[in-house]
């Protein structure tokens, strides 16, 4: 695993045009927010997704009732209750630790945002001893008071999201840990009364907290007001009982914190404002949430006309999920337009976010077992791989993506191509070591994100293997659960760099380690304007069927330098590349 804490980034800071570490209080200060002295504070955040609230995806969960609660019932009839609240216990642990905020703060992150589930906090309405009444839980306090801590000694501020509220905000009922034959949010009085009670609690003791950046009310609110057939409120017009939610939270807030911004979120998963402006109240900032569309000015004017038609800060609540190419292009447009941003998660079971949680051994059965797809396993198996899968979440344990967070943080603000490791002469490279950079800067890459929303349903991706690095390259596992990985899917036009380190300038010869299941493979290779004569990939079998081919020579220079690999036709595999002293010199 790497340096979580490489030296090459922790350099970005001085990169960043804005302000990236606070001083004091952040407000909303017309269209900006700022902090104490007036200056522009650009956020640059992570939300904490999966640590005190599961969503099933992030545990590769795809069967039907990925909510948390069923999650959890479905591991007490696995390995019983005390070993799942032992597993629950260890995973609120583990997950979210000092040693990661020391991390995004080397990373160059300057924020935090932690979905809150409230039953951390208090009992659900159903089970208070006293009906109307708050019972408060010592261990969501504690959680956040420790995330807070961690914060300051980073300088990172921390913002408090509901992203679970009592009752559940929404029918899409993964991410709020809705159970459908209970009563909404929007559907009991009482589940209201209590998100109220529990806001007014947190702003009540992180009043004086300059640390604490923002409180976001609810996290996409999607339910249909006046229809129900508008189920996740995209249509809704007047969006009364939200905006009359929002309104009752913000003064049940500011009875006892006038200092803190408050975030609003519309409907439809914080994206329908309709019936909700103005802004009531002078410290107000505007989210917005954006998955899977296209990243142009048009694609967010929606929010640039609110922020100049009201006057108001507007902030990228959570965005993310998709490939480096999609995250560089939404980040460099929110920044080019003074926005800040949180992406989303920080660490799960996927490559595609800064930290990877590994998949342990054993782990597949359970999901097999609840997508009906394999035998149960024994109460030992699966206490074994959910005891392991706890402990995988620890920073130390994780898989660190260097490609993500340098596609976040460096690569919107330069086109600058740095190498992904240090490659060297007479020593296999490992094809999915090209440099670190953009699309067409340090590879290029046809298939290079997620833009369904914004090509009309039609889904595409960037890794199609989902795993080792996040660019548009598509990578897979040589074997399952292998540590050895090759590209794939490679297509003519495509091509890869590679920063060489050459001992002696010299003629040199490019080996490829490729297998392919025909004949019609045609590569070359590049070092500046140079280029070489087109090489074939011959018919070798399987696709782990390698075989070691020459693929032109170069003159190269003594010092580092960037070799390209040039598809002509696709139809191959590529395991390796190695330079060599001209092997024609030896004959």
């Amino acid at each position: 695993m790497m340096n979580l804490k490489h030296p090459a980034l922790l350099g970005m800071l001085l990169l960043l045009a804005t302000v990236t570490h606070g001083q004091g209080f952040l407000k909303a200060q017309d269209k900006k927010i700022v902090n104490e002295k007036g200056e522009e504070v650009i956020l640059r955040g992570v939300g904490l997704g999966g640590w005190m609230l599961q969503e099933g995806y992030m545990l590769r969960v795809r069967s039907n009732g990925q909510q948390q609660h069923v999650i959890r019932r479905r591991l007490e009839e696995l390995v019983g209750k005390e070993r799942t609240d032992a597993f629950y216990t260890a995973w609120l642990t583990n997950h979210t630790r000092k040693a990661d905020l020391d991390s995004l703060a080397a990373w160059g992150f300057n924020s935090v945002r932690l979905p809150m589930h409230y039953n951390l906090y208090t009992l659900p309405v159903d089970q208070e001893p006293t009906p109307g009444t708050n019972t408060w839980l010592d261990k969501g306090f504690a959680m956040t008071d420790s995330l807070l801590q961690w914060c300051k000694a980073n300088k990172l501020y921390l913002i408090l999201d509901l992203h679970a509220a009592p009752g559940g905000q929404g029918n899409d009922v993964n991410i709020s840990d809705r159970d459908p034959a209970k009563p909404s949010l929007w559907q009991s009085i009482h589940n209201q009364q209590k998100t109220i009670a529990l806001w007014r609690k947190l702003a009540e003791r992180y009043a004086n907290e300059p640390w604490i950046g923002a409180y976001d009310l609810i996290n996409e609110p999607n339910w249909g007001f006046e229809t129900p057939d508008d189920k996740n409120g995209c249509a809704e017009q007047k969006n009364e009982p939200l905006k009359k939610l929002m309104v009752d939270l913000t003064n049940a807030i500011r009875e006892v914190d006038k200092k803190h911004i408050i975030i609003i979120e519309g409907n439809c998963w914080g994206n329908n404002y309709n019936g909700i402006f103005p802004p009531w109240d002078n410290n107000t900032v505007v989210s917005f949430h954006k998955y899977w569309n296209n990243n142009e000015t048009k694609d967010i004017q929606k929010f640039l006309d609110i922020r100049q038609q009201y006057n108001v800060p507007v902030w990228l609540g959570e965005s993310g999920e998709n490939s480096n190419v999609w995250f560089r292009d939404a980040i460099n447009l929110m920044e080019t337009n003074h926005i800040g941003w949180a992406w989303w998660p920080f660490k799960k079971l996927g490559a595609n976010n800064p930290l990877e949680v590994k998949v342990p051994a054993g782990y597949q059965q359970i999901l097999d077992y609840w997508a009906d797809k394999g035998p149960k396993p024994t109460a030992e198996a699966a206490h074994t791989a959910i005891t392991t899968l706890a402990e995988n979440l620890k920073t130390e344990n994780n898989l660190y993506h260097r490609d993500v967070v340098d596609a976040m943080i460096r690569q919107p603000h330069s086109d600058k191509v740095v190498p992904y490791k240090t490659h060297t002469i007479n020593q296999p490279i490992a094809a999915t070591d090209y440099d670190l950079g953009r699309n067409r800067y340090a590879y290029f890459d046809l298939d290079t994100g997620n833009y369904y929303i914004s090509n009309g349903g039609t889904r595409s991706t960037g890794n199609k293997g989902y795993t080792y690095r996040n660019d548009g390259v598509d990578i897979v596992a040589q074997e399952s659960n292998s540590e050895l990985y090759y590209v794939t899917n490679i297509d003519a036009g495509e091509w890869l760099e590679y920063t060489v380190i050459v001992p002696q300038a010299g003629h040199y010869t490019v080996l490829a380690t490729a297998s392919a299941s025909a004949s019609g493979g045609k590569v070359y290779v590049t070092i500046n304007e140079t280029m070489t004569k087109t090489a074939i990939i011959p018919h070798t079998g399987k696709p782990t069927d390698w075989k070691t081919v020459p693929i032109g020579t170069l003159q190269l220079a003594q010092g580092p330098n960037a070799i390209r690999v040039y598809t002509v036709a696709g139809g191959f595999n590529l395991k390796t590349i190695e330079v060599v002293k001209d092997v024609r010199k030896k004959k």
